[in-house]
């Protein structure tokens, strides 16, 4: 019986049957798998239709530049998220966060509030004026709303905003652009998913480039050297209110519904030029206060809460009362629906 000749080691079909084993030998290799990015649906502009009022804080839809072809809307970028309004329930407070880190934030913010605080920011603007900051902001605080952000990034953008205008001189026509610039840049301290540069670009009817914003954002970090972490009104308003909970000066309902009241009354304040004068924690307080008295609380905030002067405290409260005379009726859509049939608004005055 012929039995047949072993394969040579050097042949090439011996070494063919060594990659084959080598192959078969060697570890399955797990391949990684990225997510999928899923295309956005298409987006929508901002809805056109202004709020009744009768100052210029009641324009909230109307956008500083004439005409608008919006392709990108905040709402869809989100993928359908409820916006901050009247149905939205109101926030819930952490008492035990407030016991443990409280008055050490307070000390330290209160500390660092007079580094933070812009003084005269139109002084050195020769071409922006106290009405068309009041524009420019009027128009940010719906957009603030529509992309679904928190009250404290809208604080830090007037703050960035006023502060960088008392170091740089800004044309007019480039006003529009450092709104959304500073809007971009507390957006991106605070916010969990902030809104990208396209749709902010969208938002000034394509009146600005990528490149523009880009640039423009680095100036501003530049002049003011990186320092944004300010104390605002948003935080001083929650401290106030943990603080009167925790000693036992008013429930929590009525405290969490006269703080959205005093945010509604602080919104307002913002868009007005005459109210940087003010320190944060000092409108807060205020803010706090005056709510207090359109809700009729039996048990008011304490004003020395803030460690102010009551002269200080009368004269702020005094112009925060007339504020909200002159747009009550726009308070009342910034308002949840529980807390407008609540309060007690002063006619409008035309």
């Amino acid at each position: 019986m012929v039995t047949p000749c072993p394969t040579s080691p050097s042949s090439p079909a011996a070494r063919a049957g060594r990659r084959d084993n080598d192959q078969n030998l060697r570890a399955p290799v797990k391949k990684s798998r990225r997510p999928r990015l899923q295309r956005k649906q298409p987006l929508q502009p901002l809805d056109p239709c202004p709020l009744p009022g009768d100052s210029g804080i009641c324009d909230l839809f109307e956008s500083p530049s004439s005409g608008s072809d919006g392709t990108d809307s905040p709402s869809a970028a989100r993928g359908g998220s409820p916006l901050p309004g009247p149905a939205q329930p109101l926030a819930q407070l952490d008492l035990q966060t407030f016991r443990d880190y409280g008055q050490s934030c307070y000390a330290f913010r209160k500390a660092q509030e007079s580094h933070f605080h812009p003084r005269e920011a139109l002084a050195r603007q020769p071409q922006v004026t106290a009405e068309s900051r009041c524009k420019l902001l009027s128009w940010l605080i719906p957009v603030h709303r529509q992309f679904g952000l928190s009250f404290e990034s809208l604080c830090l953008t007037v703050n960035t905003l006023d502060r960088f205008l008392t170091t740089t001189p800004v044309a007019a026509d480039c006003f529009q652009l450092l709104g959304v610039t500073s809007l971009l840049i507390a957006c991106k301290q605070v916010e969990v998913h902030p809104p990208r540069v396209k749709q902010l670009l969208a938002l000034c009817c394509g009146a600005f480039s990528r490149q523009q914003l880009c640039n423009l954002e680095c100036i501003v970090l530049h002049k003011l050297h990186f320092r944004l972490g300010a104390p605002t009104i948003s935080f001083f308003l929650e401290h106030f209110t943990q603080a009167r909970v925790e000693t036992g000066q008013a429930e929590v309902s009525e405290a969490l519904e006269a703080q959205a009241l005093a945010r509604g009354v602080a919104e307002l304040s913002l868009a007005d030029y005459a109210f940087t004068s003010y320190s944060p924690s000092l409108l807060a307080i205020c803010c706090l206060a005056l709510a207090d008295r359109m809700l009729r609380v039996p048990r008011p905030v304490d004003l020395r809460l803030g460690d102010h002067p009551e002269v200080a405290l009368e004269d702020c409260l005094g112009k925060l009362q007339l504020l909200v005379a002159i747009n009550s009726t726009s308070l009342t859509h910034m308002l949840p629906v529980q807390i407008c049939e609540k309060c007690s608004l002063p006619p409008s005055s035309k």
